[in-house]
């Protein structure tokens, strides 16, 4: 286990808010194949390196970094489209938690409000968790508008366009801070669960505490979180929950 500090553990939060992709469900393997996958259609090669440069990238901007980096902007629309495609067929078919992430989220439920964040579409989150049985502890699931409303969006720090609200994807705080207000808190009283640095900046952004999952990142980017371990199922992460959090409350109905 690698961490900043350890005061995360001394901490209680008020709700928890869980990236989906690597840090719930087992996927980021699958947008690896998808992403190949899309290369091949088109006959392209993926550029050095470019599995970590996508790695947390919302899957509009990562079709158009595809483009870019093949010298191909004329195919961003057709790669997009092939990349989803291909990771929706993927996820169907093989639909696998991270190790320890079903045991934590049930561990949490009914202790306080769980939320999901994902740059994923919500049709994509929603059936992944309910494949795998966990649906049913999320009050909400926040993902990004409509890619063309976000692309107007730009810049404009309130993420509004015409006058309504939107939601832009990752590394824009946006995805957490509505999904801290849905549950009820303010931001700086939720914890973010992530697994991609894309992911830890939009949290960070949003005025979360951040507990980090997966391999520990090299240089410093592990320090920009409150806590690192490499699995869910980490014993300081499992007595925390049982020490630090309320009593599970049961509640009636759900989503399935």
């Amino acid at each position: 286990m690698a961490a900043r500090s350890h005061s995360l553990l001394g901490w209680s939060p008020e709700a928890v808010v869980f990236d989906c992709d690597g840090t719930l469900m087992d996927s980021e393997r699958h947008w690896q194949d998808a992403r190949n996958r899309a290369f091949r259609d088109f006959g392209l090669l993926p550029p050095p390196g470019f599995a970590e440069r996508a790695k947390g990238v919302h899957y509009i901007d990562c079709g158009r970094l595809m483009a870019e980096e093949t010298n191909k902007p004329e195919l961003a629309d057709d790669l997009t489209a092939a990349l989803l495609d291909h990771f929706r067929s993927l996820v169907a078919e093989d639909p696998v938690t991270m190790p320890g992430a079903a045991e934590f989220v049930r561990l949490l439920s009914g202790r306080l409000p769980l939320a999901v964040a994902s740059n994923c579409p919500e049709e994509v989150v929603e059936e992944s968790l309910g494949r795998a049985g966990l649906r049913r502890h999320f009050l909400h699931v926040v993902v990004p508008t409509g890619a063309q409303e976000t692309a107007r969006a730009g810049d404009d720090p309130a993420g509004s366009t015409e006058g309504r609200q939107v939601v832009r994807p990752k590394p824009w705080p946006d995805v957490y801070a509505t999904a801290a207000q849905l549950c009820g808190v303010r931001p700086e009283s939720a914890l973010a669960v992530e697994d991609s640095m894309a992911g830890v900046e939009s949290a960070r952004r949003a005025g979360l505490r951040v507990l980090g999952v997966g391999p520990v990142p090299s240089g410093e980017d592990a320090d920009r979180t409150d806590l690192w371990v490499t699995a869910l199922h980490a014993e300081e992460v499992l007595t925390w929950a049982r020490d630090r959090l309320p009593d599970p409350v049961p509640r009636g109905g759900g989503h399935g």
